[in-house]
């Protein structure tokens, strides 16, 4: 290839987990000699060849990556690059339905053959580092995928058929990439997986290691936050809370989704815990970590979710004040235990007005978590610059998802840097501070 041909851009969607994939292509390839970039801007001209790491989890994300490839489509069709390559979780579960529907597309590829895709450009693929990455997000923060797949099999998730059984990194491999991070200028770590909760459990002495891992990772000089995301909540490995609250490196958060507290939903769901046991660990979480900031995850319009059902979900969620919460409609997967054995009898309008009602409590939670914290001193980073602030994050707001703080400009601070700010005032998803500096 000429050095025009060489150019390769890589579209990610879909979640962090994919985005760290998508900087491990990046990386193989740049070390091949291509010269790749990542998300291209919006109107810009796309390379000579484009990559899609595409999503498949939910009815929403596979629309926006189908679009997204037909995109791309028309622009080869328009002679604007050369050649579409596509892989990740869409290709990864319906490669054939789409070869035979979108037959523009050079070559599908499944969720991990970074290889293929190398092979198939330069006609091989020398071994590199298995946390081999370029890093696209801001250089002071960085995801760290511990582990990929899922034994759990919830009835409305897809994730264990397109990603396979539970397999957890090496603690040894995963220590190695953090300290090659922190040598990079990384110094907040989110530790990312499908299911946090059973790391370990498919090593062979088959135990919960994350506790371990995480005390392990805050040994590392230069770390300085460690953030947890999507933590399972049945067989749940408490010990981490001891970690998170006796460590002042490891942040007081904790991204786990509960889904529902219903005992007939959570049945129907096959999620291994009922609404006992699920007030029993925010309990205990709350008890051995002061101040934790929880973010959970919880779905309406599954099976066999009434009136009844639905109220007691928005009293579930007066009743914790969860300082972060999502909440998405059910959508039927092909294939799940649900789709096989349930009717999605739930009209969509019904999901949607309560998703809108479960949502507007959970606004004004949000609100008086904020509110709380004026006239506290709180450590942020601060992440970037806009024309009025310095936009940062507290050890509770994970990027992108979670609130920031607006922190006013009277004096000089860059991306990275660590500051303690006053708050000011809150709203429902942002503060603002004065650095006390």
């Amino acid at each position: 290839m000429t050095s025009a041909k060489k150019r390769i851009d890589v579209v990610t969607l879909g979640c962090s987990k994919n985005l760290v994939d998508s900087e491990r292509l990046l990386a193989m390839l740049r070390r091949n000699g291509f010269t790749p970039r990542h998300d291209p801007p919006e109107g810009s001209s796309p390379a000579p060849v484009v990559v899609i790491n595409t999503c498949g989890f939910i009815g929403d994300a596979k629309e926006e990556s189908v679009n997204t490839i037909l995109e791309y489509v028309q622009a080869k069709t328009e002679g604007r690059l050369r050649r579409l390559f596509v892989m990740g979780c869409l290709s990864e579960r319906y490669r054939d339905e789409l070869r035979a529907e979108i037959p523009e597309v050079d070559e599908w590829f499944g969720k991990f053959d970074w290889a293929g895709v190398i092979t198939r450009l330069n006609g091989e693929c020398p071994a590199v580092s298995s946390y081999d990455r370029l890093i696209t997000t801001p250089s002071h923060h960085a995801y760290i995928k511990i582990a990929e797949g899922c034994n759990r099999f919830c009835a409305f998730c897809a994730i264990p058929l397109i990603t396979g059984r539970f397999k957890s990194r090496p603690v040894d491999e995963i220590l190695s990439e953090v300290s090659d991070l922190v040598a990079r200028g990384v110094k907040e770590f989110n530790v990312i997986a499908q299911d946090l909760s059973s790391y370990g459990t498919d090593f062979p002495e088959g135990r919960m290691a994350l506790p371990e891992l995480i005390d392990r990772m805050a040994d590392i000089p230069g770390v300085e936050w460690i953030r947890l995301h999507y933590a399972y909540p049945a067989q749940f490995p408490m010990e981490i809370a001891d970690v998170m609250a006796r460590r002042k490196n490891v942040c007081s958060y904790l991204d786990i989704a509960l889904q529902h507290i219903s005992d007939n939903v959570l049945a129907n769901m096959r999620r291994h815990i009922d609404g006992k046991a699920t007030r029993e660990l925010l309990d205990e979480l709350r008890r051995r970590v002061p101040g934790i900031h929880i973010r959970t995850t919880l779905m309406v319009g599954f099976p066999g979710e009434g009136e009844a059902e639905f109220e007691e979900l928005l009293d579930f969620v007066r009743e914790q004040r969860f300082e972060r919460m999502g909440a998405f409609a059910y959508c039927e997967e092909d294939d799940t235990y649900a789709a096989r054995n349930f009717p999605d009898s739930i009209p969509p309008e019904v999901k949607e007005e309560r998703l809108s009602r479960l949502m507007a409590i959970q606004e004004e939670i949000a609100y008086r978590s904020n509110a709380s914290k004026v006239g506290r001193t709180l450590r942020v980073v601060i992440d970037r610059e806009d024309a009025d602030y310095y936009i940062g994050r507290t050890e509770w707001d994970s990027p992108e998802v979670d609130p920031e703080v607006l922190v006013k400009k009277t004096c000089t601070l860059h991306p990275g840097e660590f500051v303690d700010v006053t708050v000011n005032e809150a709203l429902p998803f942002e503060l603002i501070a004065t650095p006390n500096v």
